[in-house]
């Protein structure tokens, strides 16, 4: 990854994934690694998807519901357009996707970091606990403050990372070409500033304000609260989606602001790391809410069911279970259901065998069990 910094700029870097590596082992293992995360993220994220839209069509919505759902399209973006940018960058060692692409690609994969943060940030405001929809109370969620949330937040992420996609320029190495970000000695003093800024306003900020609502909510539930038992369940999955969200996109942010402030470059290695937690961090954002969110639990056994009924349609004695309910409720009902079919189900052979046995009578002398006649009159 040797190359020459330009005389007339205060920092160099490249963009869109380390490259000119040395080794097949990094051109191998870093694709492979990064494409395992994109396919098992997007599934996970897509299941999560379909849940939060089968319980806003069936009028089971709410605020927090409808910012979780947009996380989780944000992850599921990142996941399909940002991290196979990165594979193709690592396999080839050089940029092959053209100028547009490498202005825009770190523009586009900040945008939607800083999306995931605010988000996760503007949940504190939505409605955590879900009270029974009546025709007085209305829906559960306000779609016009939901909206309007959603497009100040990215309205501002797009905003911040702008100098990512005015300092990126393709940079001709030979016959290849190399994708890099570098800025002009003369706006040095300015973009130190803002490097300083833009990382606490769009990260720092947003997570301990976040993390610290959250804390502070859950002991309040839990100790204070007369009914905490679900309130402190949804509570504590959102702490969860603010720690892991910290902690996991640290290294990036950390290694990100150290080169942006002149500082010496950090080890590769240790931003390969980084760029493969972003990544794992959209992943892991839906395993937690479908370990620890009960509506999405129950979902995933709504959707376990319709895909199992839509399989079994041509078996006539399988009837397929109502999912217009909660999903524990729909997996109850079906093993009731299937448990009192086992129960009525009658064997005919079996039938006639003891019908006979009971209504034949048998001569002393001929009949084949004797000892069940004695142990009768014991």
């Amino acid at each position: 990854m040797d190359i020459d910094r330009p005389a007339n700029v205060s920092f160099f870097d490249f963009v869109g994934g380390a490259q000119l590596l040395q080794g097949e082992d990094t051109r191998t293992v870093m694709p492979v690694l990064l494409i395992g995360i994109c396919v098992s993220g997007a599934v996970c994220n897509l299941l999560v998807l379909l849940i939060f839209i089968r319980d806003f069509r069936n009028g089971r919505g709410s605020e927090v519901k409808a910012l979780l759902a947009s996380l989780a399209s944000t992850d599921l973006v990142i996941l399909l357009l940002c991290a196979p940018v990165r594979a193709v960058t690592y396999y080839r060692q050089t940029w092959t996707l053209g100028s547009f692409a490498c202005r825009t690609t770190d523009w586009f994969q900040h945008s939607c970091v800083v999306a995931k943060t605010l988000i996760l940030a503007a949940t504190s405001r939505a409605k955590h606990t879900l009270i029974p929809r009546t025709a007085a109370s209305g829906p559960l969620y306000s779609p016009t403050w939901v909206h309007g949330a959603l497009a100040f937040i990215w309205i501002v992420s797009m905003m911040f990372p702008i100098p990512q996609m005015l300092f990126a320029s393709l940079l001709s190495r030979g016959s290849d070409f190399v994708c890099v970000s570098e800025m002009p000695v003369c706006a040095s003093d300015f973009m130190s500033l803002f490097y300083k800024i833009y990382p606490t306003v769009t990260f720092v900020a947003p997570v301990i304000f976040t993390i610290a609502y959250y804390t502070k909510t859950l002991y309040t539930a839990v100790n204070h609260a007369p009914s905490p038992q679900h309130q402190s369940k949804v509570v504590l999955v959102l702490l969860c989606l603010s720690g892991a969200l910290g902690l996991m996109l640290m290294p990036e942010w950390g290694t990100f602001t150290w080169i942006r402030l002149g500082y010496n470059k950090p080890p590769v290695g240790l931003m390969m790391f980084a760029q493969v937690l972003l990544y794992a961090c959209s992943s892991l954002s839906p395993v937690i809410l479908m370990t620890m969110y009960d509506d999405v639990r129950q979902g995933l056994v709504a959707l376990w069911f319709i895909t199992t009924c839509r399989s079994n349609k041509r078996v006539p004695a399988i009837r397929c279970p109502q999912t217009e309910g909660n999903g524990a409720e729909v997996g109850a009902n079906a093993v009731g259901n299937a448990v009192s079919q086992m129960k009525e189900a009658t064997f005919p052979d079996v039938e006639h065998f003891w019908t006979g046995r009971r209504n034949t009578h048998v001569e002393d002398e001929h009949d084949p069990v004797p000892w069940e006649k004695e142990e009768k009159m014991l």
